[in-house]
């Protein structure tokens, strides 16, 4: 991994406004963070650093929440994870209709959405037999590596 990629993915961190990214290609590891500018939030006054913080935690904390809610739902349900940090979209254009819906029967082969990475729209594929039953991000939003995308039941 040469200096240009990791730029690129700097830049892609940025514009998708994420604060983690990690990769692993070739026995090589990259893991990126976004340093939190605490120096700017220090001269504000103390009575505001408090409630500035609540915030930037609350977020942190409702990804852990999201699979903790989803550990009752059955040990039955396999999860499809987004594969790179991207742009999630669920349908091949904006004015068309998704490639998969909630109950649908799904195959191997079957697109499930696709998630643009660095201007590369790559398409997520189901990789089993199951039923879609939980549709986990919304349309357009940015997703991290590893992020539960999709809840399928295997049949």
């Amino acid at each position: 991994m040469d200096f240009d990629e990791i730029k690129k993915i700097v830049d892609l961190m940025s514009e998708n406004g994420l604060a983690e990214f990690e990769m692993e290609r070739e026995g090589t590891r990259l893991t990126l963070r976004k340093a939190v500018s605490a120096p700017v939030a220090a001269p504000v006054a103390a009575p505001v650093a408090a409630p500035v913080a609540a915030p930037v935690a609350a977020p942190a904390a409702a990804p852990a929440a999201i699979p903790a809610a989803a550990e009752p739902a059955g040990p039955a349900l396999s999860e499809v994870k987004a594969p790179f940090v991207g742009t999630f979209y669920r349908a091949p254009a904006p004015d068309a209709e998704p490639f998969v819906v909630t109950g649908q029967e799904v195959g191997p082969e079957t697109v499930l959405c696709i998630v643009e990475a660095m201007k590369v729209m790559n398409e997520i594929k189901a990789e089993m037999r199951g039923i879609i039953r939980e549709i986990l991000v919304e349309n357009a939003l940015a997703v991290q590596y590893g992020q539960p995308l999709f809840r399928i039941e295997p049949i």
